[in-house]
């Protein structure tokens, strides 16, 4: 039972490291996309979210916030945000068609307007499928925030505002991104005066 007890420890022991050094490596980045979504909202713009897997989770976790609220104690109207990972109509039909490398840069360009601002979660940054979303985006005049790990892979080349957490452990990174995701949805709730 012991040594259970202290894997867990040295796991939670890791991921309070990862995000001390995401608040000393992320905090300006992530102040950057703050400004960027809380002008797009304030123009009546969306943020759009995607990922894979452990991100997509990530990315409906995050849209869920500014939907809904951050704090129930303190409620505020809704933010324009939507997880484009939760169409499985869509998402089963495109694939099945087309393939899954332009499923998300299929919404952005068909959902998706000049002033609104898309994030990109990968916690390799190499995802096809959201590095073509970005590419979709930019060509549509939408701002992008990539949230990655420490490599920040292709994204990096690609996206406005990279936000790399500085590690390669996926379980890790995916921890931070929800924290930076809180961080950021508190501070443009405070930016738009709520």
């Amino acid at each position: 039972m012991t040594m259970i007890k202290n894997d867990i420890q040295d796991h939670l022991r890791q991921s309070a490291d990862v995000k001390l050094a995401a608040a000393e490596t992320c905090s300006a980045a992530a102040e950057d996309a703050v400004q960027v979504i809380a002008e797009s909202l304030k123009q009546g713009g969306t943020l759009f979210l995607c990922g894979n897997g452990g991100s997509a989770g990530d990315a409906q976790h995050i849209a869920a916030e500014f939907v809904a609220t951050l704090d129930h104690r303190r409620p505020r109207p809704g933010l324009r945000a939507l997880a484009l990972t939760t169409d499985t109509s869509f998402l089963t039909a495109f694939t099945n068609d087309f393939g899954y490398e332009e499923v998300f840069a299929r919404q952005v360009e068909t959902l998706g307007r000049d002033g609104d601002v898309l994030i990109g979660l990968s916690t390799s940054g190499n995802s096809a499928n959201v590095v073509a979303a970005v590419k979709a985006a930019k060509a549509k005049g939408i701002r992008t925030i990539a949230m990655t790990g420490e490599s920040g892979g292709v994204l990096k080349d690609h996206a406005d505002i990279l936000i790399a957490v500085p590690s390669s452990q996926t379980g890790h990174i995916q921890e931070a991104h929800i924290a930076l995701g809180h961080a950021i949805t508190a501070g443009i709730e405070k930016q738009l005066g709520y």
